[in-house]
């Protein structure tokens, strides 16, 4: 299995920065691509960022523009960063990475709060 922990989340004003960052472990080399979603309060889940395993990004429409997805490249690890510029408060929201391949695995999720 494959176990994925978020950090970075936090309260921030409109305007300011934030990265998010994605540690998964255990099963690494079966991971094909990584990624971050964010639900925003009462509405679904729905894809910010993804990174494939060689490198190939997507971006959905709450990541186009302000939010950039990356990740560590060293060997034996499975870092992914979610830098966010610019924040708003419609950014709100509890953000989930995903480790996606043989398994399927989410972490617990990292609140993000934008305040106007």
């Amino acid at each position: 299995q494959v176990q994925v922990v978020e950090s970075g989340g936090g309260l921030v004003q409109a305007g300011e920065s934030l990265r998010l960052t994605c540690q998964a472990s255990g099963s690494i080399g079966t991971i094909a691509l990584m990624g971050w979603y964010r639900q925003a309060p009462g509405k679904q889940r729905d894809m910010v960022g993804t990174i494939s395993q060689d490198g190939n990004i997507n971006y959905g429409d709450s990541g186009k523009g302000r939010f950039t997805i990356s990740r560590d490249n060293a060997q034996n690890t499975a870092t992914v960063y979610l830098q966010m510029n610019s924040l708003r408060p419609e950014d709100t929201g509890v953000y989930y990475c995903r480790a996606l391949g043989y398994y399927d695995n989410w972490g617990q999720g990292t609140q993000v709060t934008v305040s106007s």
